[in-house]
């Protein structure tokens, strides 16, 4: 067993190898205070024949035993990935798969499982960490650390890996991975930072980055293991050759020709196909290396062009943004929807209003809590000209609807009373969808009259660099992503930063080409928030028609069971009578929703009354419940009951008050007092003019006459 452990931020980090899991290849159980994630990486022995492509899977679990819990639910276990759990998972992934050594093909599997969380401090950088040391331990040929951190800034002070609480307060919230001399990957949300600010936490992170990887690279000379040899890669000189010397220039004329995406990928597809059939006599089983081959031309072609002619595939300059269109109201019954196309790139986003109770429970190792902002990201098939795909989203689905959420949840204000859900549905893709995302839903937010603080606006940038030749790309093409260093995505306002994603396919970059691509980005950025100001730059006083509107009502909170009824009796009815929504939290804060106000008052009008607190001298509008022998006890006001007395009902005298009263009947009464029991006691007669006097009227007498 081998222990070594690192003093970092005020706790110790732990790394522990030879206890747990020792049939992986590697396994680590890594720890911070009380957290403890247990990390795994295994390989096949062999490599699939005619695997030409890197399988890494990698899952990051988390078990709800580690903050002392069972799970909901039926079935008591926990059961397919969350959403939290997918996106960790991503943070492991992404760092870590460049730095796997070319030709290396054989599948591998890396598990990271919680086991115990101090309910405190995320520990899906943990997972990348021990990810990472669990393979530098093992045979896997892996021999490059890869650490990962978060950072915030509180009052001015940079955080290393801040807790929940801290993060709350903090500007921004970046998870930033690298190796001892280079940053691999960037990811997180801000409150609109300066550039420079951002710049100076990645320098932060990467100060704390290069002690671990050394801690990690420490660690793994005295645990590690020898590494499995590389399967040697078949060379075919002669067929590389071949092609080379005879295919290579109608390849780099065809790459080079300014052409759709559609027409591209067709004409290439036309060359190929035509390259094969004239060599495959020649030579048999070999098409599928004759298309690795004219792949790698393509790949060596389009970056020349770049570097050296300074020309990108569609013609633009590397600065240049493809045309936009923005279009807002495109669907009529929505609440709220945009159309954002920006080349071959397009998504329509819809904004959806609802009420509190449409919030989703998030369940996981911190608190339970309710969340009312909401974006899913679609990608179907027909988007890239293709059939096909598995049903609901996958990992990179969730993944780029997380980001866009992250680069606009922040401008809606807090107070904001409705539960938000966007969901966009990209038609077209060429190009960052996710960032087109961040447009459409920033447009369709303020179609849907969603008081956004600013305009919100992403882009993507790209990234060739060959020795110390370096192209940085504004508003990248799916192709310059494909054969490009770098996919970089950064949203923001006019004033900073909201969101950010930086993917790196190499061993790491400076932080100047940082700097340099962050510049680029912002002016990309500011362009296209000028171009959606043109479609609509405040949000739209009036919401669509459609859409529920909220009313607030603040009634005691020893009420609130009254408005709730027995099992919920009370408030189902008054749902179901008025039609409209209600929704109650521990403040006594009731919040009514409706399509329309007839409907919204006639349930406040019931709460009112269930809420109020009767008045002595108070006219009410009263209905009969029963009738006894002495009088009638009619409700004057939800749940509440007074006794109307038989001498109470009339001015004359009844021998029984079903002779006036019905039950049933509506009947206006006053509160004149209250019983020794605290019973209302009620007076129609009150209310009844007084009859005018029934006694007998004196005779008239004449006056006497004299006669003359």
């Amino acid at each position: 067993m081998i222990v070594k452990t690192l003093e970092l931020g005020g706790k110790t980090l732990k790394l522990e190898t030879g206890r747990f899991a020792k049939q992986a290849n590697g396994a680590v159980m890594i720890s911070y205070g009380d957290n403890y994630v247990l990390c795994t990486a295994t390989a096949k022995p062999d490599v699939a024949p005619g695997q030409d492509w890197f399988p890494l899977k990698v899952d990051y679990k988390e078990k709800v035993s580690s903050v002392g819990r069972i799970p909901g639910g039926f079935f008591k276990r926990e059961g397919r990935p969350s959403e939290k759990e997918i996106l960790s998972s991503r943070l492991i992934d992404r760092p870590i798969r460049p730095m796997f050594p070319d030709g290396f093909f054989n599948e591998v599997e890396i598990i990271a499982g919680v086991y115990s969380a101090d309910g405190e401090n995320d520990t899906d950088v943990l997972g990348t960490i021990g990810s990472s040391a669990a393979l530098l331990i093992s045979d896997i040929p892996f021999d490059l650390a890869v650490t990962e951190v978060r950072v915030g800034r509180v009052n001015g002070e940079y955080k290393l890996n801040p807790s929940h609480k801290e993060l709350e307060e903090s500007e921004f919230d970046i998870v930033v991975a690298g190796t001892e001399d280079s940053v691999l990957m960037v990811e997180g949300e801000c409150k609109e930072i300066s550039e420079e600010v951002f710049l100076d936490a990645v320098k932060f992170a990467l100060k704390h980055i290069t002690e671990i990887c050394k801690f990690q690279m420490e660690f793994a000379k005295e645990a590690g293991k020898q590494k499995q040899p590389i399967t040697e890669k078949i060379v075919f000189e002669q067929l590389e050759k071949e092609i080379h010397d005879h295919y290579y220039e109608k390849i780099k004329k065809l790459t080079a020709t300014i052409l759709t995406k559609e027409e591209r990928h067709s004409q290439h597809k036309e060359l190929s196909g035509s390259i094969v059939e004239a060599l495959k006599e020649k030579y048999p089983d070999n098409e599928k290396h004759m298309h690795t081959v004219m792949h790698d031309i393509q790949y060596e072609v389009m970056r020349s062009m770049i570097l050296d002619d300074k020309k990108r595939l569609d013609g633009r300059k590397t600065t240049d943004i493809r045309d936009i269109t923005c279009e807002i109201g495109v669907l009529p019954r929505t609440h709220g929807s945009a159309l954002f196309t920006r080349g071959q790139t397009q998504s329509l986003t819809t904004v959806t209003l609802g009420t509190k109770s449409d919030a989703q429970l998030i369940e996981g190792l911190k608190d339970e809590f309710k969340k009312t902002f909401i974006l899913h990201y679609n990608f179907p098939a027909f988007s890239t000209g293709e059939v096909g795909g598995r049903p609901g989203p996958g990992r990179r689905e969730i993944g780029h609807g997380n980001l866009a959420e992250r680069s606009l949840k922040g401008m809606v204000p807090a107070d904001f009373p409705y539960t938000l859900r966007i969901v966009s549905d990209v038609l077209e893709s060429n190009g960052s969808s996710s960032m087109a995302t961040v447009c459409a839903g920033s447009l369709a937010m303020m179609e849907a009259g969603v008081q956004m603080k600013k305009s919100v606006a992403g882009i993507a940038m790209g990234l060739i660099k060959e020795g110390d030749k370096i192209a940085i790309l504004s508003d990248i093409l799916g192709d310059e992503d494909h054969f490009g260093d770098m996919d970089f995505k950064a949203a923001g306002t006019t004033e900073g930063i909201t969101a950010i994603q930086m993917d790196i396919k190499i061993r790491g970059i400076s932080m100047d080409i940082i700097e340099k691509a962050l510049a680029q980005a912002k002016d990309g950025r500011l362009h296209i928030l000028g171009i959606m100001d043109k479609t609509i730059s405040e949000t739209k006083s009036e919401m669509s028609p459609y859409a529920p509107r909220l009313y607030t009502l603040m009634i005691p909170t020893d009420m609130i069971g009254t408005v709730i009824g027995p099992g919920g009796k009370m408030i189902r009815s008054i749902v179901a009578d008025s039609g409209a929504e209600i929704d109650i939290d521990d403040s006594g804060k009731l919040t009514v929703a409706a399509i329309n106000e007839e409907s919204a008052e006639k349930a406040l009008r019931v709460i009112r009354k269930l809420v109020e607190i009767p008045e002595v001298g108070k006219v009410y509008d009263g209905t009969v419940k029963s009738i006894k022998d002495f009088g009638a006890f009619v409700e004057i006001l939800p749940g509440k009951e007074g006794l109307l007395h038989i001498s109470e009902v009339d001015h004359k005298r009844l021998k029984k008050v079903d002779e006036v009263l019905k039950v049933g009947e509506a009947v206006k009464v006053k509160l004149i007092g209250f019983e020794d029991n605290g019973k209302f006691k009620l007076s129609r007669k009150a209310l009844l003019p007084k009859p005018e006097s029934t006694r007998p009227e004196a005779p008239k007498t004449e006056a006497p006459t004299t006669e003359a």
